[in-house]
């Protein structure tokens, strides 16, 4: 519990502090029954989040021997490091997308954003995954004044085909969904929604499993190499041949792809989350238990926990990857300077994971040579995405007609002489905060 004592400057972090997901508490790294590769199967697919899995979990029940290998833990990387936060969020806005596919195009992209979000919830529901799935709401915060006079705008403006159910938040009633004096005003989107990403995960991967897919965690896949009928895998624990193979690896894609590993942006965001704090406290900080974010360009983002007894607070605080003991102490920092009341609440756990982007802010799917697909590039937005497309690439692997999708074609660009590793971050982020602190 925490205690709040005027002066109080020892160490930010707790007795019990770990450098670990806060949503490995109640949903620690699954610890599957060792079992032999296969010598074959229909489908092979790298990477056991929710995109493999999702897609793993629609191949299984539509007939196909699906074989699901992962390097670490199953979910061991985003899928169970991410934020909880559940939106409809195509990063790209109608006007950038019809300046670029024109305007049917990107009515149907944006509304992808809708349907993914409709989809998980219908997902959760008919799957019956406890996984604290609630439609909360998000709280976009504006960090000047201008910046709130954009989202007005934003919301006054858009597109008829796509409209979001959202309402303005004045700066003089934010108090009504922040206890921060910190923004100024900003909007409210009454759909969006928090998840605990950890139970969500375990409810996929036991589905998946109990659908007859093998989940072959700690067995890295080390070479993909085309034959006549197909490919072979060769792995840290042996070798299987397949017709047909799905890359879900997202941020963490290697050079196992180069050809896709030079099209993603692997991007470390980190959270801390406080030690448990008095319910009354935090009441009061996010009255609605709404997920927050706000409008920098280098935004921050926080929630309660499932039982409102912790504040997760989460963001890019350091130009390139940093341990996440010394990113903790930076959250913790921008965290007081929102929340005053929390100068002496102690960080439990603090962790990052890695988030995919892409050059043109869209997420990508699809096959790059016959039976080699693909599927990653949520750029931060995968709680809904990542399993809605997988379970459409899965689709189309099957001739299913529900999997086509309003991105399908669309060019995976990348940049010349980039493979993979985002040296231009650094400059990137530091242009993105001079912004910020200019209120651009």
């Amino acid at each position: 519990m925490c205690h709040y004592i005027a002066g109080m400057t020892d160490s930010p972090f707790a007795p019990d502090y770990k450098s670990e997901p806060y949503w490995w508490l109640a949903s620690p790294r699954p610890r599957l029954a060792a079992v032999q590769i296969p010598a074959a199967c229909d489908v092979a697919i790298v990477g056991s989040g929710y995109t493999g899995l999702a897609a793993a979990l629609e191949l299984a029940r539509g007939g196909r021997q699906v074989v699901v290998f992962d390097a670490e833990d199953a979910g061991w990387g985003c899928s169970s490091r991410n934020g909880g936060q559940v939106s409809s969020s195509i990063k790209p806005s109608f006007d950038k997308l019809k300046a670029t596919h024109g305007a049917d195009t990107a009515l149907r992209i944006r509304r992808e954003g809708l349907n993914a979000l409709d989809w998980v919830d219908d997902f959760i529901r008919r799957e019956r995954i406890d996984c604290d799935f609630g439609r909360v709401g998000r709280y976009h915060a504006a960090h000047h004044a201008a910046a709130f006079a954009s989202l007005v705008r934003e919301v006054e403006t858009q597109p008829k085909g796509v409209e979001v159910d959202c309402h303005v938040v004045s700066p003089s009633e934010q108090r009504g969904e922040l206890g921060s004096d910190l923004y100024h005003g900003g909007v409210v989107y009454r759909a969006h929604a928090s998840l605990h990403p950890g139970k969500f995960h375990q409810g996929l991967l036991d589905r998946v499993l109990q659908a007859g897919a093998t989940v072959i965690p700690g067995c890295a896949v080390t070479s993909i190499v085309r034959q006549a009928d197909g490919f072979q895998l060769q792995c840290s624990g042996g070798q299987t041949q397949t017709r047909e193979v799905i890359i879900a690896t997202n941020g963490y894609t290697t050079g196992l792809a180069p050809a896709l590993r030079r099209r993603i942006i692997p991007i470390g965001s980190y959270i801390i989350a406080t030690e448990l704090l008095e319910e009354s406290l935090t009441r009061r900080l996010i009255p609605n238990n709404r997920v927050i974010s706000d409008s920098r360009h280098v935004i921050f983002y926080f929630r309660l926990s499932e039982d409102r007894r912790r504040v997760l607070f989460g963001g890019r605080v350091a130009a390139s990857e940093t341990d996440p003991k010394l990113s903790a102490r930076a959250l913790h920092r921008q965290m007081i300077r929102v929340f005053p009341e929390l100068a002496t609440a102690k960080i439990s756990r603090s962790w990052g994971g890695f988030v995919a982007y892409t050059f043109d802010a869209l997420p990508h799917l699809g096959r790059y040579s016959d039976g080699l697909h693909y599927c990653m590039g949520y750029c931060g937005s995968g709680v809904s995405l990542a399993p809605y497309f997988g379970t459409r690439l899965a689709q189309q692997i099957m001739g299913k007609p529900e999997g086509r999708t309003a991105l399908d074609g669309l060019n995976f660009a990348t940049r010349p002489f980039y493979t993979g590793k985002p040296w231009f971050l650094p400059a990137v982020i530091a242009g993105y905060r001079l912004r910020d602190r200019l209120k651009l």
